[in-house]
């Protein structure tokens, strides 16, 4: 069975909130001693994402 995917549409003002909670998160993690290796591929994938332009229409 296929893993599941999830997308996710952000402006430039929730991505970049992103990216400064995910660094926290790695600086919480490193401090404590733990491994923040998959906060930092979250962190390349987040910053290297294609940019993906949407028209929303509101009814």
């Amino acid at each position: 069975m296929r893993e599941q995917t999830y997308h996710i549409y952000l402006d430039s003002r929730q991505k970049t909130t992103l990216l400064h909670s995910l660094v926290e998160l790695k600086n919480q993690l490193i401090q404590q001693g733990r491994y923040a290796d998959c906060v930092d591929e979250l962190i390349f994938k987040v910053a290297n994402a294609p940019v993906k332009k949407l028209r929303i229409e509101y009814v």
